[in-house]
């Protein structure tokens, strides 16, 4: 999945953990309390919840151009 070109991400973690990796850069695992920013056309390479027994919560909050109407896609931009 990629972000809108325009599109800036901040990921929270409400609850439990998530797995990311973006760009090819390093497997991440955030917890609850914790966040991360994203640049636009960022590429998750992984976007997983950490765990196979506890659910997890996430928070996206996306600032985006308001001419661009797709704010992800399966390909890279």
């Amino acid at each position: 999945m990629c972000h809108a070109r325009s599109a800036f991400v901040t990921g929270y973690v409400l609850s439990g953990a998530i797995r990311g990796q973006v760009d090819g850069d390093k497997v991440q695992v955030f917890n609850a309390g914790e966040s991360w920013f994203e640049k636009p056309g960022a590429h998750h390479d992984i976007s997983e919840n950490a765990s196979s027994t506890e659910a997890a919560k996430l928070l996206a909050i996306f600032v985006v151009d308001s001419e661009d109407t797709n704010l992800t896609t399966g390909e890279r931009q």
